[in-house]
Protein backbone atom coordinates (compact mmCIF):
# COMPACT_ATOMS: atom_id res chain seq x y z
CA UNK A 1 0.00 0.00 0.00
CA UNK A 2 1.34 3.46 -0.80
CA UNK A 3 1.37 6.40 1.60
CA UNK A 4 -1.48 8.24 -0.12
CA UNK A 5 -3.78 5.21 0.09
CA UNK A 6 -2.88 4.71 3.74
CA UNK A 7 -3.42 8.39 4.49
CA UNK A 8 -6.94 8.14 3.00
CA UNK A 9 -7.66 5.09 5.19
CA UNK A 10 -6.33 6.95 8.26
CA UNK A 11 -8.64 9.89 7.52
CA UNK A 12 -11.60 7.52 7.09
CA UNK A 13 -10.78 5.94 10.47
CA UNK A 14 -10.43 9.37 12.12
CA UNK A 15 -13.91 10.17 10.79
CA UNK A 16 -15.28 7.40 13.05
CA UNK A 17 -14.27 9.40 16.16
CA UNK A 18 -16.94 11.78 17.42
CA UNK A 19 -16.83 14.58 19.94
CA UNK A 20 -19.41 13.33 22.48
CA UNK A 21 -20.96 16.78 22.85
CA UNK A 22 -21.33 17.48 19.12
CA UNK A 23 -22.86 14.98 16.65
CA UNK A 24 -20.03 15.49 14.13
CA UNK A 25 -16.77 13.59 13.72
CA UNK A 26 -13.49 15.20 14.78
CA UNK A 27 -12.22 15.44 11.19
CA UNK A 28 -15.26 17.34 9.88
CA UNK A 29 -15.18 19.50 13.02
CA UNK A 30 -11.75 20.71 11.89
CA UNK A 31 -9.98 19.37 14.99
CA UNK A 32 -7.39 17.51 12.90
CA UNK A 33 -4.74 19.96 11.75
CA UNK A 34 -2.28 17.55 10.15
CA UNK A 35 -1.66 13.86 9.48
CA UNK A 36 2.05 13.11 9.04
CA UNK A 37 3.59 9.79 8.16
CA UNK A 38 7.19 8.70 7.73
CA UNK A 39 8.46 6.06 5.29
CA UNK A 40 8.06 3.34 7.95
CA UNK A 41 4.35 4.20 8.37
CA UNK A 42 4.73 5.80 11.79
CA UNK A 43 1.85 8.27 11.97
CA UNK A 44 1.62 11.53 13.86
CA UNK A 45 -1.63 13.45 14.06
CA UNK A 46 -1.63 17.10 15.10
CA UNK A 47 -5.02 17.91 16.53
CA UNK A 48 -6.75 20.36 18.78
CA UNK A 49 -9.82 20.30 21.00
CA UNK A 50 -12.82 22.61 20.92
CA UNK A 51 -11.49 24.12 24.14
CA UNK A 52 -8.60 23.51 26.56
CA UNK A 53 -11.22 22.53 29.18
CA UNK A 54 -12.82 19.95 26.89
CA UNK A 55 -14.24 17.14 29.08
CA UNK A 56 -12.74 14.50 26.75
CA UNK A 57 -9.27 16.08 26.62
CA UNK A 58 -7.75 12.81 27.84
CA UNK A 59 -9.88 10.23 26.06
CA UNK A 60 -10.48 11.79 22.62
CA UNK A 61 -6.81 11.94 21.49
CA UNK A 62 -6.30 8.41 22.85
CA UNK A 63 -9.30 7.16 20.86
CA UNK A 64 -7.84 8.69 17.66
CA UNK A 65 -4.45 7.12 18.43
CA UNK A 66 -5.90 3.68 19.18
CA UNK A 67 -8.05 3.61 16.05
CA UNK A 68 -5.11 4.57 13.82
CA UNK A 69 -2.90 1.94 15.48
CA UNK A 70 -5.62 -0.59 14.62
CA UNK A 71 -4.93 -0.14 10.90
CA UNK A 72 -2.81 -3.10 9.80
CA UNK A 73 -0.17 -1.16 7.80
CA UNK A 74 0.40 1.48 10.49
CA UNK A 75 3.52 0.82 12.57
CA UNK A 76 2.75 3.35 15.32
CA UNK A 77 0.46 6.30 15.97
CA UNK A 78 0.96 9.37 18.09
CA UNK A 79 -1.46 12.24 18.65
CA UNK A 80 -0.04 15.63 19.54
CA UNK A 81 -2.46 18.21 20.96
CA UNK A 82 -1.97 21.87 20.12
CA UNK A 83 -4.02 24.98 20.79
CA UNK A 84 -2.21 27.05 18.16
CA UNK A 85 -4.15 28.15 16.27
CA UNK A 86 -7.08 27.85 18.60
CA UNK A 87 -10.11 26.09 17.15
CA UNK A 88 -13.13 28.02 16.02
CA UNK A 89 -16.28 27.05 14.18
CA UNK A 90 -14.96 28.43 10.88
CA UNK A 91 -12.59 25.41 10.81
CA UNK A 92 -15.52 23.01 10.44
CA UNK A 93 -16.29 21.56 7.04
CA UNK A 94 -19.35 22.88 5.25
CA UNK A 95 -20.98 19.49 5.90
CA UNK A 96 -20.43 19.87 9.67
CA UNK A 97 -21.75 23.43 9.67
CA UNK A 98 -24.91 22.29 7.85
CA UNK A 99 -25.30 19.34 10.28
CA UNK A 100 -25.16 21.74 13.23
CA UNK A 101 -27.47 24.31 11.63
CA UNK A 102 -24.79 26.97 11.30
CA UNK A 103 -25.39 27.44 7.56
Amino acid sequence: MDKKQLENIIIDVIKTVYDPEIPVDVYELGLIYEVKMDDDFNVEVIMTLTSPNCPVAESLPMEVENKIEGISDVKSAKVTITFEPSWDKEMMSEEAQVELGLM
